[in-house]
């Protein structure tokens, strides 16, 4: 009876275990498919975190500043008398006259201007006077169709001036240097009037 129940015992266990569900088994692929899926799930998670750049505008440029624009000044001949004509070795004549330091009795001088430009006017001595002196004296920019009055030394009978005139007119620019000596041996008003062709000095 023992045996019996025994065998019957163990026959159940075997039919028992025979038709128990057997315990499933897991696909390593899948296993790979989930994981790779998972792991692109997160990197697109972690881009998705990250701030976009913002795009810094350009510094714009300082414009330019338009220089202040001046006059031209005016240009002066670059062959202006520096030693007289007619000058002695001997004597050093090419320097300012010192009107303030002469001794000579003075005379008026009328200058005009009969061009439609401004001009410079050079008049000296080339030799030294009974005084011992010599030099140039000038008068720049004369209006156009005007005049000036100076003073100058009278010369007395000799050493004379040389007379230098630069008409500074763009349409007609004129450079003039007469050959002769002019003498001025009294007090009154000479006239000295400057046109485009030449230099004429009017005694009193």
């Amino acid at each position: 009876m023992k045996r019996m129940l025994f065998a019957g015992g163990v026959i159940v266990l075997l039919f028992s275990s025979a038709c128990a569900p057997a315990t499933p088994t897991i696909d390593p692929a899948q296993i790979q498919a989930s994981a790779v899926a998972a792991a692109n799930t997160m990197v697109a998670q972690t881009q998705a975190a990250i701030p976009t750049a913002t795009e810094v505008p350009p510094t714009p440029l300082p414009s330019p500043t338009s220089l202040p624009t001046f006059a031209p000044l005016p240009t002066l001949p670059s062959d202006l008398p520096t030693v007289a004509p007619t000058q002695s070795t001997a004597d050093d004549c090419n320097h300012l006259l010192d009107i303030g330091a002469t001794t000579h009795d003075m005379a008026k001088l009328l200058i005009k201007n009969n061009t439609n430009g401004p001009v410079t006017l050079t008049i000296g001595k080339s030799k030294k006077d009974a005084f011992g002196q010599c030099g140039y004296m000038s008068w720049s920019n004369i209006p156009k169709k005007s005049s000036i009055t100076v003073s100058v030394p009278q010369t007395g009978a000799a050493p004379c001036y040389w007379f230098f005139a630069w008409v500074n007119d763009p349409a007609h620019a004129r450079q003039l240097s007469p050959n002769s000596l002019y003498c001025m041996n009294n007090p009154d008003k000479w006239t000295m009037n400057i046109t485009y062709d030449n230099i004429t000095l009017t005694p009193p």
